[in-house]
Order: structure tokens, then sequence, then C-alpha cells
């Protein structure tokens, strides 16, 4: 047998190895995770980005830690005008967003009130989306999320002009926020270049029409996903994205917390992120929550649910 000069069995360590290895070793056998980004293009008065918030929620929560989540606003409505806004669903005028709304609401779940664009219409979609990169420029991408999800809920469920300066003013303070100091800053020159270098952004990833998610990774290459889809078309994208099989989701959050954070989460939400029934919604909440740590109400035939603490 040949004899190895560089191997050394050591009587005091008790290591049979190699001469000069060292006792001990801080080492990383963890492969570097690559990186994917994913552009969500939206804006707060989508229809169809309110329905998709459910299956959106429910692939951030668990296979968030893949991708670096960029929401980006597309700029739906600058302004009405005389001509057709969005022929391919029959709207020429704010009145005719109602139908659209109303049936994209009963068709999703997530509830849509709509009246509002007969009774007191969103001019525009520009003054909600500036504040949002305000907040998002100033503070926290979360705070500016925490933003627009207020905004939709109170233009969708709660029907409340979101492009009003008062309504703006509010949501923003009810984040704990200087609402009338973000609501001017959004109404100067910054706000708008801040929204147009979003525009930029949206050209330059080739989309048209909201909502969008488009992950690309360390290649520059990519899959882009238009409209509202399931969650497994969002995990087979990101599958390809990163070339694997199979992906590692991370648990699910107990209700508890994700209320907690959420502070308002409608029955299709919960259903969507538990895989549970609609008829088993509240027996499920009822498992799940103490009564004093929620409140259940119902709009336009659908449960909704609030924390009280």
């Amino acid at each position: 047998m040949t004899n190895n000069n560089n191997m050394v069995c050591d009587l005091k360590t008790g290591v049979c190895g190699v001469a000069g290895e060292e006792d001990m070793e801080v080492i990383d056998f963890n492969q570097p995770q690559k990186m994917v980004n994913l552009y969500y293009v939206t804006d707060p008065i989508c229809s169809h980005c309110w329905a998709l918030e459910p299956e959106l929620r429910r692939f951030v929560e668990q296979y968030g830690g893949y991708v670096k989540f960029h929401t980006v606003m597309g700029g739906l409505l600058e302004k009405w005008h005389d001509g057709p806004i969005d022929p391919a669903n029959g709207i020429n005028k704010p009145a005719d967003v109602a139908v659209h709304w109303r049936e994209v609401g009963q068709y999703s779940r997530m509830p849509i009130d709509g009246t509002l664009m007969i009774d007191n219409p969103v001019q525009s979609s520009y003054p909600p989306s500036r504040v949002f990169k305000v907040i998002q420029k100033n503070h926290t991408d979360v705070a500016a999320s925490e933003y627009l999800r207020r905004s939709r809920e109170a233009l969708f469920a709660f029907n409340q002009n979101i492009s009003d300066k008062t309504v703006m003013i509010e949501i923003v303070n009810k984040l704990g926020l200087d609402g009338e100091a973000i609501v001017n800053e959004a109404e100067q020159p910054l706000g708008l270049q801040l929204l147009h270098e979003d525009f930029d952004l949206v050209r330059s990833l080739g989309v048209s029409g909201f909502p969008t998610i488009v992950m690309t990774n360390e290649e520059n290459k990519g899959v882009k996903i238009v409209g509202a889809r399931s969650l497994e078309y969002y995990v087979n994208g990101l599958k390809k994205v990163l070339n694997l099989d199979e992906l590692q989701p991370k648990p699910i959050p107990s209700l508890s917390s994700l209320l907690e954070k959420e502070k308002l989460l409608f029955s299709k939400e919960i259903e969507v992120m538990y895989d549970v029934e609609q008829a088993n919604v509240k027996s499920f909440i009822e498992q799940e929550l103490s009564t004093d740590r929620y409140e259940v109400n119902e709009i336009l035939g659908e449960l909704y649910f609030t924390t009280t603490k």
C-alpha cells in the first residue's frame, strides 16, 4: 500500500485528515439563491388588480422569499375625454365603469359597489398614484403598499372617491403618517416626476395592460403574466424563471397574525389563503380566533372581517 504522507492521524485530537487542517472552520454549503425581480404593474383604480389580491397575497406570503417585489404604477386613467377610454370593455364615460366593475366584483367575489362612478366619479388615477410614489420614496414599500390597499378598499367596497384630496389625506393619516404634507408633496413636480419614472419602466417592460406581473432573473430573462390569474400561474412562472422543478413554499401564516397585519380581510381572501370553502369561513374563523379579536360585517353580499386590537 502506498503511504500518503499528507494524511496524519493525531492521537490528541482524534482526527485523521490532511496535515495542517484547522480544528474548527466556518463553512457554508448553501448555494447562493438566484435573485428574481418581480414587477407588479398596477393602478389604484384597476378592478382586476382588486380581484387579484387574494391570489397575489398568498403568492407573496409563500414564495416572496424568492423575489424582490416592485410595485409599479401604470397610469390607467389620466383624465376623461370625449373619445373612448377603454373600447375593449365598452368604456367611454365614467358611468360605463360602474357596469364593468360590478361584473368584476361579482365574478371575483372581491366586492365592488361601483355607483360612485355614476354619482361622484374618479376623474383621474394619477393623484392617488402620485401619493403612493411619495410614500414609497420617503417612507417604506410596506407603507406604500398599505396605502394602496386602503385606497382600494375605500374605492371598491366603501364607494369613496380616492382622487379627492380630503379622502387621500384621511387614508394617509390612518397609516400614522402626515396626510396633508404627503398629499401636498404629491401635487408638486416631484410627484409627477416619480410617476413618470414608473411609466418609463412600464414601457421598458413591454406592459400595456393591468394587472401584469413580470419576473426576470439575473440573466435578464423572464416571464410576463397578464391579467388576474390563479396562484398556480405565478408559481409556474417563478419556476421557469429560476429554472427549478420545485419550490419550497413558506408555511402559511396563522389567521391571527394575518388579520393583525392586514386589518381587514374579505371572505374570498381567507378562502384562498387557507383553502377553505365559502360555506365554512365563519366556522373556520371561530376556530382560529377568539371572539374579542375580530368583528364580522357584510357588504354587497360578502363577509369581511376586521381586527378589534
